[in-house]
């Protein structure tokens, strides 16, 4: 079973460097400076204890990676990149080959499913920071990340357990699971919280933000009918599995959207995380003016190339 990881981020990359390094077959899709500094040089994984440079090889495009009916493509791009990269993939992958959404938000399995029948929802809680061209940081050690999955939208099968068997033997904790989706819907409650993060960085009154961003959001849920795992659930899952350590002396600066902001990319996924409950509120008659805001700003933002931090809560809150 060969891994094609879509998308060598943070999230891909400490997925592909961690199973390379633990000796399974890994290619790398990458894009512009990211995919020139690895063609070159590797990608440089780094945590607290370990700074490697790892040769796995890496391709700019589906199309350069040679796709064979067992392969396990993993997509670990935001969200708002996904449809380009499906059709991308769609052009030369083999109809049998596995899909594994490595991502935030709910949306991707359903736009995979369109394309390929043997698709795999993944929940990820994997700390990782990619600013750097070539560069990845794992803020977790000994275990990288908690990535539990199951196959969309529901069930189990031999490849789900043979991904996970993997995983576990390369640094991870991943369990099978056949209500995966639970999973997902609680983990997109959590991620609420990104984009306040993102937009006003760690400071006092935004705990009360992603709090009520994260009632909203239940509500939402609520009122949908969507079933997701309880808060003690989600606790007995985490437990203190991952320990986030300092690399090079530094802290891990945010979370996904964070690190949008900080490398200026010009987008951020808001809209299939926020955008997601702001979307189920509108459709099941359920207000939800927290999201709405941070979905507006956080989009701002991203088009201004703004810097993390660059608003205050209060001034976020008054625009509720």
């Amino acid at each position: 079973m060969r891994f094609v990881v879509y998308g060598a981020g943070a999230i891909g990359g400490a997925i592909g460097g961690r199973l390379f390094e633990h000796g399974h077959d890994v290619v790398l899709i990458a894009r512009g400076a990211h995919y020139e500094a690895m063609r070159e040089r590797g990608l440089r994984l780094v945590d607290a204890d370990a700074d490697a440079t790892l040769p796995i090889p890496v391709v700019d495009h589906p199309s350069r990676a040679d796709l064979r009916a067992d392969d396990v493509v993993v997509l670990a791009m935001k969200t708002q990149d996904t449809q380009g990269a499906l059709h991308a993939l769609g052009e030369t992958a083999p109809p049998g080959i596995a899909v594994v959404c490595a991502q935030n938000g709910v949306e991707n399995e359903r736009l995979a499913l369109r394309h390929f029948a043997h698709v795999y929802a993944m929940c990820v809680m994997c700390p990782a920071t990619h600013l750097e061209p070539g560069v990845v940081q794992a803020s977790s050690t000994p275990i990288t990340g908690l990535l539990d999955l199951g196959r969309y939208p529901q069930g189990l099968d031999e490849r789900a357990g043979a991904i996970a068997s993997a995983l576990e033997r390369s640094t991870f904790e991943s369990v099978p699971r056949a209500d995966i989706m639970r999973w997902k819907y609680t983990k997109l409650l959590m991620n609420l919280g990104n984009a306040a993060e993102a937009l006003c960085g760690h400071v006092e009154g935004v705990g009360e933000i992603v709090r009520r961003a994260r009632s909203e959001g239940a509500a939402v849920l609520e009122a949908a009918g969507i079933d997701a795992a309880s808060r003690e659930e989600d606790r007995a899952r985490r437990g203190d599995r991952l320990q986030v350590k300092s690399i090079a002396g530094a802290m891990r600066g945010g979370g996904s959207s964070w690190q949008s902001l900080q490398r200026g990319t010009g987008t951020i996924e808001v809209d299939y995380l926020n955008g997601e409950i702001v979307l189920l509120g509108r459709t099941f008659g359920v207000d939800t003016p927290v999201n709405a805001t941070l979905q507006r700003c956080a989009n701002d933002a991203a088009r201004r190339h703004a810097a993390p931090g660059s608003m205050t809560p209060e001034e976020l809150l008054a625009l509720v």
